[in-house]
């Protein structure tokens, strides 16, 4: 069987309003393509010159103009759809929580993933600190079951820095997904994107769907973009290499089945 899958790549803007609206056009291309599973990027609603522009689209967990968004357009078009990151408010008052929200067709929340690992790195000019403005979420691997014409699959969740942390996807079990909203920059993107990404797929056997932000920013970030539909062999179904767009592929669970049995990895595992 297969089911359809759509990652949505942005270029986001400070500016909240406009960055609905781009969200709220790709989701109804993947959909109108006919996408029963959609993910945004990482940030979809705000990508500012510094972390206060995030801090003031904070919302409280169920309640907000974002989560509303995300609701709706999952109901309008009888989507799944995984709401790639917003920020929400933290025990911290001066730092938030980057949190993944999947809702369903009917637009009801199934689940919430706050992001664990929270990036750091210094080169030249180049610098970025989350821990400065993000709080760790629990050190809890998320998974849900989403499903589709009577298909039910597994699904583990990430986000974007989480890619370098093998143990997180482990640790969920056997999946037949992996989901990962991103925002990765461009300077770590073309080393270590595509390689980690495919390693997950391989050593997991299951697809990959990772869902970017992929350009130059108003602000003058540059992303490395490159969404991409990886299948359990590690081969790139589909890829969108910068600015925005959809990307889209089928997961085939007959797929996963196959390479499962004919190199049994995940049953050959001693520790």
């Amino acid at each position: 069987m297969s089911i359809h899958l759509a990652a949505v790549q942005m270029i986001s803007a400070p500016e909240v309003g406009p960055n609905l609206v781009s969200a709220a056009r790709l989701i109804a291309v993947a959909a109108d393509q006919g996408a029963r599973l959609v993910v945004l990027p990482e940030y979809f609603p705000t990508i500012g010159p510094s972390d206060a522009t995030r801090l003031l689209a904070r919302e409280a967990d169920g309640h907000g103009p974002l989560q509303d968004f995300l609701a709706a357009a999952a109901q309008r078009h009888g989507i799944w759809l995984v709401g790639g990151s917003i920020p929400l408010t933290a025990v911290h008052p001066d730092k938030l929580l980057n949190s993944c929200l999947v809702f369903d067709p009917a637009g009801q929340r199934v689940v919430r993933y706050d992001k664990i690992h929270l990036f750091g790195f210094s080169k030249g000019a180049e610098t970025y600190d989350e821990a400065q403005t993000i709080e760790a979420g629990p050190a809890t691997p998320v998974v849900f079951e989403m499903t589709i014409d009577g298909e039910t699959l597994r699904v583990g969740l990430g986000i974007c820095y989480d890619l370098r942390f093998p143990e997180l996807f482990r640790a969920m079990g056997p999946l037949d997904l992996i989901v990962l909203p991103a925002a990765f920059t461009d300077t770590t993107g073309r080393a270590h994107w595509e390689i980690l990404l495919r390693a997950r797929a391989i050593e997991n056997q299951c697809y990959v769907l990772a869902s970017a932000q992929g350009g130059h920013h108003p602000t003058g970030r540059m992303t490395h973009g490159n969404s991409m539909i990886i299948d359990p062999w590690g081969e790139i179904l589909a890829r969108h290499d910068y600015g925005e767009g959809v990307v889209q592929a089928a997961l085939e669970r007959e797929r996963i089945a196959e390479i499962r049995t004919s190199l049994p990895a995940l049953l050959h595992r001693r520790l």
